[in-house]
């Protein structure tokens, strides 16, 4: 595996993890823990998705790493 894959299959395993958790009921959606799992791991899957020029993934993968931020900026607002 190159480190691009790499840089890949962390993100997308900190995005899972924090669904899987949320479903589980271990974290809410709201907890700063889930925000950070999604922020960071989108951000991730979308430097790999840009290192691959695969745009369908970038736009994927922006779009969360953008929901996400904007998530933690409100939960910044209301601390």
């Amino acid at each position: 595996m190159s480190i691009i894959d790499w840089i890949g299959f962390i993100g997308v395993f900190q995005i899972l993890l924090a669904y899987i958790l949320s479903i589980l009921g271990k974290l809410e959606k709201r907890d700063l823990s889930f925000i950070l799992l999604n922020l960071i791991g989108a951000g991730m899957a979308c430097t790999a998705s840009i290192l691959m020029k695969y745009l369908p993934f970038i736009i994927l993968e922006g779009v969360w790493t953008l929901v996400s931020f904007i998530a933690l900026l409100r939960y910044k607002k209301s601390t």
